[in-house]
């Protein structure tokens, strides 16, 4: 489990096919105090640890991502190069800051507005219909791995919804979100809530 708070941002710094992809990520952790098949968030996407090395500071992690995990995430993001918001798994008696996320994406989203608001940027996400009964104005969502409250949701005529948030300067400094473009792809995970809810309905008929 996580909380959505992104405590580093780290880099893509080779990409290997190995049957599954093996993917190093440059980071400023401390490789010991990650353990091995330990669980670390990845913009969104919960990861295995099968490798470390590096220094405090300047720490190299190694996870192996399965081609179900590539077919379900946003394209480009196992590129080298490529930036990752990471988090740390949740230890109990850890402040929940953000709220509860099991780093599993449901769907991928696309940037359809960004734009400076006062001190914030506005950003707005187009998801597909079968996404949009789980996003609420006020309720939670986990965009690239960050929770984040909806501030603004619109139906669309196809079924489908934007919605829209605000991303604080610290935000934006602190995870990639604040180098989001228009036309960009993300990765979603909706509230864990909203999904046993709709889950409850159904049932009821």
């Amino acid at each position: 489990m996580f909380t959505g708070i992104v405590t580093a941002i780290g880099t893509i710094e080779s990409a290997e096919q190995r049957g599954d992809l093996r993917v190093t990520v440059a980071c400023p952790f401390d490789p010991d105090a990650i353990d091995i098949g330990a669980s670390i968030a990845c913009s969104g996407v919960c990861l295995t640890v099968v490798a470390l090395g590096g220094t405090k500071g300047d720490a190299r992690v190694v996870f192996d991502v399965s081609g179900e995990t590539v077919s379900c995430t946003r394209p480009g993001m196992w590129s080298e190069g490529a930036k990752l918001n990471l988090e740390t798994a949740l230890k109990l008696g850890d402040e929940l800051g953000g709220h509860l996320v099991t780093g599993h994406v449901d769907g991928v989203g696309q940037v359809v507005l960004a734009r400076d608001e006062g001190g914030s940027r506005k950003l707005a996400f187009r998801i597909s219909r079968e996404l949009a009964p789980f996003v609420a104005p006020k309720g939670s969502i986990t965009v690239d791995g960050v929770s984040l409250t909806v501030n603004d949701v619109r139906d669309r005529s196809d079924g489908t919804c934007d919605f829209a948030v605000n991303i604080i300067p610290h935000t934006a400094e602190v995870t990639t979100l604040g180098q989001l473009a228009e036309g960009d792809r993300v990765n979603l995970e909706i509230d864990v809530l909203a999904r046993y809810l709709k889950r409850m309905q159904a049932l009821a008929g």
